[in-house]
């Protein structure tokens, strides 16, 4: 409320003394702070019907008229032009969640939505913006103790139950139908790529996604070495398969050198012309010949930007020698490329020898679909990576079931750095609701109100996916609440029966570190959205 005092009459002597000057106009600050709250809940609104498994997806089409069908809290935010400074926050928020759970990055901002109508309340009662970030903060803290006194501990020797956590993340995705492939396939993918001597890292860079449109999203399948989305260069009849094959990667061009700057050289006499041609056939077959020497049968070849990497004079030759040719390889991939197959990347033909070179048991080019792929699989002395190749109907499909074992790659991830689980469906939230309830009476003042508010606003989420799956929200809170009063804390809303049970028994589960992280982050971005009073524009 804008504080106003009445001004006394100012005296006849013109100038007001300074004890007149009291009046303080505080309605900007509050304007400011309700603009900000309103936005970052109109942002949190457009992610909330998607929550849950049964939330609906959102078809985001770009000026470019690219098009994108998905319901990912982080992917919907990142696409969304937020203009406002406070919305922006949120969209920040979901990347943060993603970066550190990778899982619940809708619940996360929906969380948030849901904490600023309850400081939107508390201000309205004329409590002090930091009294309620100090209660909030309190709660918070309070918060990821009871959830850490929910959760259950796990061995990453128990693959069912990590299978389950990543089905869960997966059941509210697009491609949930397919969470019974997936999830396993997550599972393996992360299991193999952990490093026994620091178990609690895991680099998702190890695990290369190749997308690869045709057959369905069932054919996606786990390869034990690498994947390229290209074809062999068969240009002059070279090998399609090479068994035993001795591959080297490749950064230097088999092709004649030109001159550096843009020149010409101008010939007129053909005998120079056939000298010129001579040297390129010799300067070609050298090169190829000091490849042919360590035994190498496969080369795989850096994209170049300066010239051809390989010409139609070095391709002929290269298939006489038997030599399988994969051109074009992306320089970021080659540091996978060369950690997969236990190799060094070769900058110089004259650096060209044997203990560079990896071993494989075969290299072959298989067709999928419209297209072909090459295959390199049985590396020996593999190094810790993986590729899944995706498939799908169409490209949506297929950037959608990415991002969704992406998502389960990340909650698979969580569970190997912090090795607890707790229970879904909207049951820690509503366990949250009624412990902090219960703490609240006991505190004093103010801070008992806004941790009772803070409290109460937790059922958004078990509200939210009541709603979303077309039940009673008010029936199935209420009914939600009284179950936990009577200490069923793993009581759920299970979607699919459209009733509360005991949500463990249903397999439904998800790493501790999504709910804590949601929570504290959260928080965090409520209390410093509160703090702010002013937006000053500076050119």
């Amino acid at each position: 409320m804008a504080a106003v005092t009445a001004a006394p009459p100012a005296r006849s002597g013109g100038a007001s003394s300074s004890k007149t000057e009291s009046y303080v106009d505080t309605k900007r600050r509050e304007d400011v702070r309700q603009a900000n709250i309103q936005a970052a809940r109109a942002v949190a609104d457009a992610v909330r019907t998607s929550l849950g498994p049964k939330g609906m997806d959102k078809m985001i089409a770009s000026a470019s008229g690219e098009v994108i069908i998905t319901n990912d809290g982080a992917t919907i935010l990142n696409k969304m032009e937020v203009l406002q400074p406070a919305a922006k926050m949120l969209v920040e928020l979901s990347r943060s969640q993603d970066a550190a759970a990778g899982d619940g990055t809708t619940t996360v901002v929906v969380l948030a939505g849901a904490f600023l109508a309850a400081c939107q309340s508390l201000l309205s009662r004329g409590i002090h913006p930091t009294t309620i970030s100090d209660a909030i903060h309190k709660s918070c803290a309070k918060a990821v103790d009871i959830l850490q006194s929910m959760s259950v501990p796990l061995e990453l020797s128990d693959r069912e139950s990590l299978v389950k956590s990543a089905a869960t993340s997966l059941n509210s995705k697009v491609v949930s139908q397919y969470s019974s492939l997936l999830a396993p396939l997550a599972v393996d993918s992360v299991l193999s790529v952990v490093d026994p001597a620091r178990p609690d890292l895991v680099d998702l860079r190890d695990i290369k996604i190749v997308k690869k449109l045709g057959g369905t999203v069932d054919d996606t399948e786990l390869v034990k070495g690498l994947v390229f989305d290209k074809k062999v260069s068969h240009s002059a009849g070279g090998p399609g398969r090479v068994e035993n094959a001795k591959i080297a990667v490749i950064q230097f061009q088999i092709s004649p050198p030109k001159t550096d700057i843009e020149q010409s050289i101008v010939v007129s006499d053909y005998t120079q012309m056939d000298r010129i041609l001579k040297e390129e056939r010799n300067y070609i077959l050298g090169i190829i010949k000091k490849i042919k020497a360590t035994g190498c049968n496969v080369l795989l070849i850096q994209k170049s930007i300066l010239r051809d990497a390989v010409t139609d004079l070095s391709l002929h030759y290269l298939a006489k020698a038997k030599i399988l040719v994969i051109k074009d390889v992306e320089r970021d991939d080659i540091e996978f490329v060369t950690k997969t197959l236990n190799c060094l990347p070769i900058a110089n033909v004259e650096h060209f020898r044997e203990e560079k070179l990896g071993f494989a048991d075969c290299v072959e080019e298989v067709s999928v679909g419209d297209g072909k792929i090459v295959k390199i699989t049985g590396i020996k002395e593999m190094g810790k990576t993986t590729t899944v190749l995706v498939r799908g109907s169409n490209q949506l499909m297929i950037d959608e079931a990415e991002r969704s074992l992406h998502d389960a790659l990340c909650v698979v991830r969580c569970l190997v750095n912090k090795k607890f689980l707790i229970a879904g469906g909207g049951a820690p939230e509503i366990e949250l609701s009624r412990q902090l309830g219960a703490w609240s009476k006991e505190l004093r003042g103010m801070e008992s109100y806004c941790v009772k508010e803070f409290a109460e606003s937790l059922e958004v989420i078990p509200y939210t996916l009541a709603e979303n799956a077309g039940l009673n929200p008010v029936v199935i809170v209420t009914e939600l609440r009284n179950r936990h009063a009577q200490g069923e804390i793993n009581a759920g809303i299970n979607v699919r029966k459209g009733q509360i049970t005991n949500i463990l028994e249903e397999n439904v589960v998800q790493p501790l570190l999504v709910s804590t992280s949601a929570v504290t982050l959260a928080t965090e971005c409520v209390r410093m959205i509160l703090k702010i009073d002013d937006i000053v524009t500076v050119r």
